[in-house]
């Protein structure tokens, strides 16, 4: 026995629990469990004549991988998975399988994006993936053969569900801050022509009337798990008033000298979010922004990917297409 009297430090003990998938323990490090438990996984299927591929964007941070041959240019859709930016992946059928239906629906080329996760990697982590891609996007990116032959990158869309539409944000305000210099008079080759929001996830210290007051049959987000995210994910002591969870907070700089492209934004009825994703688009419009807001009336959170052929997810298809088409062609419809 050692004399000397120290004692050992105790075990390290769970600090946060998110349904056992995420563990973050009081030492700083993360157990993570599958999380494809937690989201409802329709079984992939494939659409016919979709072509698609993978391709790595920072090497630093992914490791690589080939390539068919498509022949016209399309436009570009740049996809953020959700996930509470803590769990979800590109490759998980509900995303993949989004990606797939607007490849094929709008037509268009979507580049599915994976970013790093917290508690791992708290934020602005995942946003300053989004702008890391977008620098791969304006160099090796555009060189890619299978980009240079089928995408107009001239015409290039930011998305994204949930935390991805969050992250969307984020990084179309860096693209038209000048902070990654790939807006059009800036960089001819990559030109954001809009973004799109589908259910973001925005937060607040303020509880909003939906907040405070949730729909009875809310089902896969709860008041409660996107507290847990916001934990998790944005720097230690922060509150949901930081300027990522919420954009028009006390702390968050202001975007009105922000040359912002046009928005949509899509907002459900049955979300718990809804308040804020509709008060951000009020917040556009009322700064001059182009902004459409699209509501879909008793649609829960992340329905376009937890459905993703549901009649409700067919819409925001063609919405999403007449968008993208009105963007490129602003004298038509």
């Amino acid at each position: 026995m050692s004399g000397s009297g120290d004692a050992a430090p105790p075990p390290p003990h769970v600090v946060e629990d998110f349904f056992g998938v995420i563990q973050l323990l009081s030492d700083g490090s993360v157990v993570r469990a599958d999380d494809a438990a937690l989201l409802p996984m329709p079984e992939l299927q494939d659409v016919p004549g979709v072509q698609w591929k993978d391709a790595v964007y920072d090497a630093t941070n992914w490791p690589p991988p080939p390539p068919p041959p498509v022949t016209m240019e399309l436009p570009v859709l740049v996809y953020f998975h959700g996930g509470g930016y803590c769990i979800g992946a590109l490759d998980q059928s509900p995303f993949h399988t989004f990606c797939l239906r607007a490849a094929d629906e709008l037509p268009a080329v979507v580049l599915s994006v994976q970013y790093r996760l917290a508690p791992e990697h708290r934020l602005p982590t995942a946003i300053d993936d989004g702008a890391a891609f977008f620098s791969w996007l304006r160099g090796a990116g555009s060189a890619d053969p299978w980009l240079a032959e089928s995408a107009d990158l001239a015409r290039t869309f930011i998305s994204g569900v949930s935390a991805g539409a969050n992250l969307a944000h984020h990084v179309a305000v860096r693209v038209a801050s000048g902070g990654q210099p790939v807006v059009a008079d800036v960089d001819p080759v990559v030109r954001v022509a809009g973004y799109v929001l589908l259910d973001a996830f925005f937060g607040g210290v303020e509880r909003t009337a939906a907040e405070a007051n949730p729909p009875a049959d809310v089902s896969l987000l709860t008041v409660e798990m996107a507290d847990q995210f916001w934990r998790l994910a944005l720097p230690a002591g922060a509150t949901r008033d930081h300027p990522v969870a919420n954009p028009f907070g006390p702390e968050s700089p202001s975007l009105e000298a922000v040359a912002l492209p046009p928005a949509l934004v899509v907002a459900s009825g049955g979300d718990v979010l809804y308040d804020r994703v509709v008060g951000y688009a009020a917040r556009l419009k009322e700064m001059g922004k182009a902004v459409e807001l699209v509501e879909f009336q008793g649609a829960q959170h992340g329905f376009s990917v937890i459905q993703p052929w549901s009649p409700e997810t067919s819409e925001v298809i063609q919405v999403l297409k007449r968008f993208v088409h009105k963007a490129i062609r602003p004298g038509e419809g």
